[in-house]
């Protein structure tokens, strides 16, 4: 998490385009202060209820970056809801298994005392994946064999921005370095459109 500013997932897949593997944590749009998939310290951090939140994703080898990919969650990944609601009706229908000892939990699920002696316990944990963004924005760019950073972002937030971050990387007049306007699919309604920048950094 950056102080007063976006919080950051880095990720990192050694096959180009292999789907990221997030565990128990289901993708998210954004991070919110009253998840309680997040710790105490980053709960208290500062005043804060929710953070933009980018997903950085590494392809890399066991000693060099290949590629480097930024994107925000909101043009990723859908509404928290959307993955609230399968993830409650999972662990409602593990509630409703009858003569078990259930126990509270942020995992799917946990019973306990399984066994007649009561030493062994059964923990359900959701294993979340989300395809790579290298896949997911193929409509909108292909990385090539040399080494790219490409960052994808809604078009409202690079606007938001301060104007001497904004002139800085537009002044630059570096030919490595392309800004393009492009338009995403909404991932809550793949009908619908986003306005956002491609940045694309080649050496």
């Amino acid at each position: 998490m950056i102080r007063q500013g976006d919080e950051i997932e880095v990720k990192k897949t050694q096959s180009a385009n292999s789907d990221l593997a997030l565990n128990s944590s289901y993708p998210k749009s954004n991070i919110q202060s009253n998840s309680n998939m997040i710790t105490q310290e980053c709960r208290t951090c500062e005043n804060w209820t929710e953070k933009d939140l980018i997903y950085c994703v590494g392809h890399t080898t066991d000693d060099s970056i290949k590629s480097l990919w930024m994107v925000y969650g909101n043009i990723y990944a859908a509404k928290h809801e959307t993955y609230q609601v399968i993830k409650q009706k999972i662990t409602d229908g593990i509630n409703d298994i009858p003569n078990v000892e259930l126990a509270e939990t942020n995992e799917l699920g946990r019973v306990n005392r399984v066994d007649p002696l009561g030493i062994t316990n059964l923990r359900i944990r959701g294993m979340w994946q989300i395809q790579n963004p290298r896949r997911v924005f193929n409509y909108i760019h292909t990385t090539g064999d040399t080494f790219e950073l490409v960052a994808v972002i809604p078009t409202n937030k690079y606007n938001s921005f301060s104007a001497e971050s904004k002139n800085r990387i537009e002044n630059l007049q570096n030919p490595n370095l392309s800004i393009a306007n492009v338009q995403v699919k909404d991932p809550n309604n793949p009908a619908n459109l986003i306005d956002a920048k491609l940045i694309i950094f080649k050496l």
